[in-house]
Order: structure tokens, then sequence, then C-alpha cells
């Protein structure tokens, strides 16, 4: 007896592709924090440890770079751990998404990140949502570490992995993700501002801070529109 094959949903196949892009974009960022992290004294195993457990690409740069640049242990964690403030505005925005409960906190938190936050909110039905969070966080966590590991055992050999683009494949990935949101004036104008702001910082403050400062300009402004934002289940209750 023949078996009908279940067809895919086209949605479900595009927020896969969605997913995957973005993951392989990122993740083979992975293999410049490898040999930069040896390059700044870690061993091949602590680098390894480290995207293991940290999994933030900006924190883990500012990790080493403090080392790196002949800074304390006590001083580079600060300066990760200040980055690593963005994530816990994406773990509030995932919340009612995700609704993880139990056991399934931990994959979710270590999982959320710029990337699988992006790719996630982009999507129109939660189910989608869902299956973007979950492609992209999985499949950026193998290749980051997969490619640290790699960084890590042949870093001296590659040179400056910047030479090849991939600093850059990382942040196109992402704009190109974003891109398609911006559809009416007020995204535009914030992500124009939020951009300007970042600009100004980068030269004058740590590393860090501007992204920071660009995502608390999206933030003042959507509790600003969402204040002059009419409720319609309390407006015209009285007529």
């Amino acid at each position: 007896m023949a078996t009908r094959s279940v067809p895919v949903d086209p949605a479900r196949r595009a927020v896969i592709r969605q997913g995957l892009s973005v993951a392989i974009a990122t993740g083979l960022y992975g293999i410049s924090f490898g040999a930069l992290a040896v390059a700044s004294g870690l061993t091949i195993w602590q680098t390894s440890v480290t995207s293991l457990l940290l999994f933030s690409g900006g924190s883990q740069f500012a990790l080493i770079g403090v080392l790196g640049g002949g800074g304390g242990v006590g001083a580079a964690i600060a300066a990760s751990s200040l980055l690593g403030v963005r994530n816990t505005l994406y773990g509030l925005q995932l919340t009612p998404t995700m609704a993880p409960r139990g056991l399934w906190r931990i994959p979710v938190a270590q999982l959320t990140i710029d990337e699988s936050t992006a790719v996630s909110i982009a999507q129109d039905t939660l189910p989608n949502r869902r299956l973007g969070f979950w492609v992209t966080g999985i499949g950026i966590y193998a290749g980051w570490n997969v490619m640290t590991l790699v960084g890590a055992l042949v870093g001296d050999a590659i040179g400056d992995p910047k030479q090849y683009g991939l600093d850059a494949a990382a942040s196109a990935a992402f704009i190109a993700l974003l891109w398609p949101r911006l559809k009416s004036r007020q995204p535009v104008a914030v992500a124009i501002a939020a951009a300007v702001v970042a600009a100004v910082l980068v030269p004058v403050v740590p590393v860090g801070i501007p992204v920071i400062a660009a995502a608390a300009v999206a933030v003042v402004v959507g509790l600003f529109t969402r204040r002059r934002t009419p409720d319609p289940h309390t407006d015209g209750a009285a007529l």
C-alpha cells in the first residue's frame, strides 16, 4: 500500500531556511573567537569551555579583549557581564513566545541571543516564532562551538580571520534578517536613531556600551508608543 507524503508548510520551510542561513553565517565567525582567544592567552580547553558555557559572542570577545590587553580577570568578567545585560532584555521579550517551564528554562536561556531573538520575532505566528528560535539557537550553538575549537587549533595557520570576511558575514545576515521589518516610518526612525547613537558612542565609551545604548533607544520608543496607544478594552467603555 502506497503511503502519501505529508507536504511541509512553505512558511515553516522558509523559517527553517532563514534560521539555518543566520546560523551558518554566525557560526562561522566562531573561528575568529577561537583564534583570538588562544592568542590572548587562553588554552584550547579554556577557549572551548567559554563558548560552551558563556555562548554570547559580544561577551566572549569583550572577555578576551580585556585579557589580551593586559587587564585582570575581574575586569574581563565585568566587561563580559555588562554586554550580557542585553540578553536579559531579549529574555523578557521572548518569554510570552517560548513560555519556558521547569528544566526547559535552561536551554531557552542559553540559546537566547541576538540572532535567535531576531529570527523568532520576525515570524508572524507563534509556532513559527518558536521554530525560528530553536532552529537558529541550536544551529548557532553547534556551529559556534565547532568553529571555536577549529579556530583554537589552527589559529596561527589561518592568520587574521577578518581577511576572509567572516566578521562581516554575521552582520550582513543580521541586517538582511531585519531589513524586511522596516516597512513603516516608525521602525525606520528607530533604526536610524539607534545607529546614530551607537556610532556616536563607539569612539568614546567601552566596548559593548553602544549596543546597550542603541537597544535602549528602541525600548524608550516602545514604551512611549505603548503609553500613547489607546487600550481597546478600556477606551470608550463609558460610551
